[in-house]
C-alpha cells in the first residue's frame, strides 16, 4: 500500500479515521507511530499526506493535507472478455494501477457461464480490487467498470459509440499487423479470453471498426497480455 486511499465517509473536518485492512497495513507492514506522516489520498479526489495524531489497535486518526492532483489517466478503454475469477482479480488491480479508467467486461463464446456467477462481480468486490490497484500506484481516480453479458447486442448497439474518436484495436494472435508502440491517440482495445476470440467474434469486431493486431509469435495468458499491451501502447 503505497497510498492510503480514503473514502469520503471516513473524513470529517479534514480528519479521517482508519480501521480494518488499512489499519493492519499501517501497523504491521509500515510500522507507523503517532507523529508519523503517511501518503494519503481521497477516492476521486486529491492526494497528499496525513499526520497520524492517534493510533491504537482499534483505529488510527489522521490529520489530512491533500494538495496534489492524481496522475493523468491513460486515454485507453479496454473491452475484455470476462476471465476466470482468480485471473480477473489480478487484472483489475493491474489495470487500475496502470491508469486505465474505462473497462468493459463482456461475454464471449469461450467464457464459461460459471464465471458470471462469481461474487467478485458484485460492485463492492470490484471496487475493492480497484482500490488495491490504486493504492499500489499512488492514484485516486476510481475506474468505471461496465458489465455486458450479451456479446452481439453490445457489439451492434453500443460499441460504435464507445470507439468514437479512438483508434479501435483487437488483440488477436496470428494476425498480420503488430500492435502499435507509443501511441499518441486515444485507443479502445478489445482483448479476448484464453484462446482468443472465435472467428465470428473477430469478424463482428472488425465490422464494428476494430483492426486486428498481435504481440508477436508468443501466446500469452490474458493476465500477462493485458499489461504487455498497455505498456506497448503507452510506455511509462
Amino acid at each position: 500500500m503505497n497510498l492510503l486511499l480514503l473514502k469520503s465517509e471516513q473524513i470529517t473536518d479534514n480528519r479521517a479515521i482508519v480501521t480494518g485492512r488499512q489499519l493492519d497495513h499501517l501497523i504491521k507492514i509500515q510500522r507507523v507511530a503517532e507523529g508519523d506522516w503517511v501518503r494519503t489520498g481521497l477516492i476521486n479526489g486529491d492526494m497528499g499526506r496525513a499526520l497520524i495524531t492517534q493510533l491504537d489497535s482499534h483505529c488510527a486518526e489522521l490529520e489530512l493535507e491533500l494538495d496534489r492532483r492524481p496522475p493523468a489517466p491513460l486515454p485507453l478503454t479496454i473491452v475484455l472478455a470476462l476471465p476466470r475469477p482468480k485471473m480477473l482479480r489480478r487484472i483489475l488491480q493491474t489495470t487500475a494501477a496502470m491508469g486505465v479508467k474505462q473497462l468493459y467486461l463482456i461475454n464471449s463464446s469461450r467464457v464459461e457461464k460459471s464465471f458470471w456467477q462469481s461474487p467478485l462481480l458484485e460492485p463492492e468486490a470490484l471496487q475493492e480490487q480497484m482500490i488495491l490497484g490504486l493504492e499500489q500506484a499512488q492514484d485516486t481516480l476510481l475506474p468505471a467498470i461496465h458489465i455486458r453479458k450479451l456479446f452481439k447486442p453490445f457489439i451492434e448497439d453500443e460499441l460504435g459509440g464507445i470507439i468514437t474518436g479512438t483508434q479501435a484495436l483487437v488483440a488477436q494472435p496470428g494476425t498480420d499487423i503488430a500492435c502499435p508502440i507509443n501511441s499518441q491517440v486515444p485507443i479502445t482495445l478489445a482483448i479476448g479470453p484464453e484462446g482468443g476470440f472465435i472467428p465470428y467474434e473477430v469478424k463482428k469486431l472488425n465490422e464494428a471498426g476494430f483492426e486486428s493486431v498481435h504481440l508477436g509469435p508468443r501466446i500469452l495468458r490474458v493476465e500477462n497480455a493485458v499489461p504487455a499491451l498497455i505498456s506497448r501502447l503507452y510506455p511509462a
